[in-house]
């Protein structure tokens, strides 16, 4: 009660009519932050729910706390396992933290400050959308990128990808993904190849840190990595996408609060393990020999079916568009890998092409729906007469 009274005596230079004014939507994010929103909507029809963005975005900050946790322990891991020196798990914690908790700061930083002077300048609030777009784009990011770039990144996903459509709820494009599409085609050499995904230790001449995708990529077919290894996350790779086990955590609580979409995950599971199983059939490569369960648990499939295919705002809205949507994703990941030897990840890729098709789907959906009720109506008035 206390901080109550304390943010409404404090909020009184920025109600309407007073001096700060025009600062107001920037003073608001932190009661909305702290609080519940106090205003309901005025117009049009709407149902009461207990769900509200600001649950949304904590239920889904939620679920990738296991992935990021781990991909701190996996950063310190890979780090030392260069060095003969004995270290434990705290360790591991300390170091990783040191790598990836500048990067979150670097995001949250920028991209809160773009989207503060988007709402002072357009007179609307903050909306807590952003909450998960700063953690994701770290986690998507290879260990070792410098702080500035991650920096670029945000702000260029923050302006192009979702303020020039009209903010949160308005973009065609998943933020985050758009961050790390700018810093692949932007920064290429700090986005690819085998010393960018494990931070290198600064007494040694260089790493072999190549990633399960890229070795199979350049030709070669004995790979350094059990498959238990590649399920745990033990391996190098982007921040948070190596654990496929902690990802099906998150996937667990996103699908038990309802939060994400269990068609687009699971058919998106569909799409790659068939595609996956044609191309071991064919065989004409090493990324084609791969087996199709792999290809499940290698890269950042499993993190970009569960956090970045299920985006309420970018995806698909019907039912049965979600099921097309999730299909062609798992379809042209494997595609792209397979085919696409510059680019052996796909994931990515995948998405932001189905992102701009999403209203399509929906779109041919919702008027087969009609054609089909249309069909029905005249069969029913037929048979009364």
């Amino acid at each position: 009660m206390n901080i109550r009274k304390t943010i409404d005596n404090l909020k009184k230079p920025f109600n309407k009519g007073e001096k700060w004014e025009r600062f107001a939507p920037a003073f608001n994010a932190l009661d909305t932050f702290l609080y519940v929103p106090n205003h309901t909507t005025k117009h049009g029809a709407h149902i009461r729910d207990a769900i509200d963005l600001k649950r949304t975005m904590i239920t889904v900050i939620i679920a990738l706390l296991p992935a990021l946790f781990y991909g701190i322990y996996n950063t310190g891991f890979q780090y030392y396992s260069q060095l003969d020196v004995e270290y434990n798990t705290i360790d591991l914690f300390i170091h990783g933290s040191a790598k990836i908790v500048p990067m979150i700061a670097v995001s949250y930083i920028v991209g809160l400050a773009i989207e503060f002077a988007f709402a002072v300048f357009r007179g609307h609030e903050v909306n807590e959308g952003y909450l998960v777009t700063g953690l994701l784009i770290p986690m998507i990011m290879p260990v070792d990128i410098p702080l500035w770039m991650v920096g670029l990144s945000v702000a260029f996903a923050v302006i192009i990808g979702k303020e020039a459509f009209g903010g949160t709820g308005m973009n065609i494009l998943n933020p985050a993904l758009t961050a790390r599409a700018f810093a692949f085609f932007a920064y290429p050499t700090y986005m690819s190849g085998n010393q960018v995904w494990v931070s290198e230790a600064s007494n040694i001449d260089g790493v072999s840190g190549e990633t399960i995708l890229g070795i199979l990529a350049s030709g070669e077919s004995i790979l350094p990595y059990e498959p238990l290894q590649m399920f745990m996350g033990s391996i190098p790779g982007s921040i948070a996408e190596t654990s496929t086990l902690m990802v099906l955590i998150g996937a667990f609580i996103l699908i038990f609060t309802g939060v994400g979409s269990w068609r687009i995950m699971v058919s998106g599971v569909i799409g790659a393990a068939i595609t996956g199983l044609l191309f071991n059939v064919w065989g004409a490569n090493e990324l084609m020999s791969f087996s199709w369960i792999n290809h499940m648990i290698v890269g950042g499939f499993a993190f970009g079916i569960v956090f970045m295919a299920t985006d309420p705002v970018s995806a698909t809205q019907t039912v049965k568009g979600k099921w097309i949507y999730g299909l062609l994703i798992g379809i042209f990941c494997i595609l792209i890998r397979v085919f696409n030897p510059a680019y052996p990840e796909g994931v990515m890729l995948a998405i932001l092409l189905m992102n701009v098709f999403a209203p399509t789907i929906d779109h041919y959906v919702v008027e087969a729906n009609i054609k089909r009720r249309k069909k029905r109506g005249i069969k029913t008035a037929v048979n009364i007469v």
